[in-house]
C-alpha cells in the first residue's frame, strides 16, 4: 500500500500577535482615534490565509497565559487552522504590534515584544510538532532574531526537511528586531543549507549579504522597515550557493520574478490595485504560493497566484482576517487574464 498522505499541508513556526490597525486611514499616527483588534504575525497569517485557500494548516507558535493569547486561539479554532501546537509561556507575554494607515506609502508600525512567548519556542516545543507530516514547512527571519527561537527554528527546519518536507523561509526582516541589522543575514546564511525555497522582497533578499550597517535606511513608516543599498541579483545568487534552488523576489503591484538555480530568472505579472493597507500583503502572498506548491504547480503559477493573494489583502483593512478564500482567489484570477 502506498504510504498515508501527511496529516498538514502546510506547519508554520514564528509570531503570532494581535494587531490594532489604526480605524483613522489617513491620520497621522498622533491623531488616531480608535483601533480594530486582528490577529497578525507573519506565520501565523500564513496559516491563515492558506486555510483560507483549503489546505490543512497548524500554528508552531507560543503565546502568554493571558487575555490576548485567548483571542488569538479563539480566532485561530474559529479559522480551522490546527492550534494544538501552541504552547503557553508562563510569565511572557502575547506579542502586540500597532499599525498606522496613511495610503498611499506611509504605514507606520510599532512592535511590542519584549518578554513575548513566540521567542520562547524551544527545541522541546519542535519535538512534540509533527514536523514530519507536513508537505511543507514554513519559516520567518523574525524568529531567528533570538534565542531559544532561533535553535528552535534550525531545528525544525532540519526535521521537517530530513522527512521530505519542501521548507519555505520568508525573510520578514525587521531591522528594529535584531541587536544588529547584520546580525539578520548572518542567522539567514546560517539557516539556507536547510531551505528549499526563500520568499523576500528586493530589500530583504539584499538583506541577506549586508555588511555595512550605513547601507540601511530604517524608514519606520515603511512596511519592510528599511531600504538596503545593493544589488538585488547578486544577493539571490548568493543565496542559491548556499541550497534554495528557488529564490522568489516580491515586487508587489509589479509581481514577483523567480530566480530558479540554473536557469534564467523571469517575472510573474502582478495585479494593479487601489491600495488600501499593503499590511500583510507579503503573507497573502506567501499563502497563495504555497497553496499552489501543495497543488503541485508549476512556480510561476503558483507565484500569479500569490500574486492575487496580495492584490486582494491590499484592498483591506487588515491581514488575517481578510485573507482571500479559494474561490474568490481564482476568481479574481480569472477576471484579470487567468494564470
Amino acid at each position: 500500500m502506498p504510504p498515508a498522505p501527511p496529516s498538514y499541508d502546510l506547519i508554520t513556526m514564528g509570531r503570532s500577535s494581535i494587531d490594532l490597525y489604526a480605524n483613522d486611514v489617513g491620520a497621522a499616527f498622533v491623531d488616531i482615534k480608535s483601533f480594530a483588534a486582528y490577529v497578525g504575525g507573519s506565520p501565523t497569517n500564513i496559516a491563515v490565509g492558506a486555510r483560507r485557500l483549503g489546505l490543512k494548516c497548524a500554528v508552531l507558535t507560543a503565546v502568554g497565559e493571558d487575555p490576548v493569547g485567548d483571542f488569538i486561539l479563539k480566532f485561530l479554532k474559529e479559522e480551522g487552522v490546527e492550534t494544538k501546537f501552541i504552547l503557553r509561556k508562563p510569565g511572557t507575554r502575547t506579542s502586540a504590534v500597532v499599525l498606522g494607515i496613511e495610503p498611499p506609502d506611509k504605514f507606520p508600525l510599532v512592535y511590542y515584544r519584549d518578554n513575548c512567548a513566540d521567542n520562547q519556542l524551544s527545541i522541546d516545543d519542535v519535538l512534540a510538532a509533527p514536523l514530519q507530516d507536513c508537505r511543507v514547512f514554513e519559516f520567518s527571519g523574525t524568529g531567528l532574531s533570538k534565542e531559544p527561537s532561533r535553535s528552535a527554528n534550525f531545528f525544525a527546519a532540519e526535521q521537517a526537511r530530513a522527512a521530505g518536507a519542501t521548507v519555505v523561509l520568508d525573510l520578514d526582516f525587521r531591522p528594529n528586531q535584531w541587536h544588529d541589522a547584520r546580525a539578520f543575514g548572518v542567522s539567514v546564511r546560517a539557516a539556507l543549507p536547510l531551505v528549499d525555497i526563500v520568499l523576500g522582497t528586493e530589500d530583504e533578499c539584499k538583506a541577506v549579504t549586508l555588511t555595512d550597517p550605513a547601507q540601511v535606511n530604517v524608514a519606520h513608516s515603511q512596511i519592510s522597515g528599511a531600504r538596503v543599498a545593493g544589488d538585488v541579483t547578486a544577493a539571490v545568487e548568493a543565496m542559491q550557493r548556499r541550497g534554495p534552488k528557488v529564490v522568489v523576489v516580491k515586487r508587489g503591484e509589479k509581481g514577483g520574478t523567480v530566480f530558479e538555480a540554473g536557469k534564467a530568472a523571469h517575472d510573474v505579472p502582478g495585479f494593479p490595485v487601489d491600495v488600501y493597507n499593503v499590511l500583510g500583503a507579503g503573507d497573502a502572498f506567501a499563502a497563495g504560493f504555497i497553496y499552489g506548491l501543495v497543488k503541485g504547480w508549476d512556480y510561476s503559477k503558483a507565484v500569479r497566484m500569490g500574486n492575487a493573494g496580495g492584490a486582494i489583502v491590499v484592498t483591506r483593512h487588515g491581514c488575517a482576517n481578510f485573507m482571500a478564500y479559494e474561490d474568490e482567489a481564482l476568481k479574481f484570477v480569472a477576471e484579470r487574464g487567468g494564470f
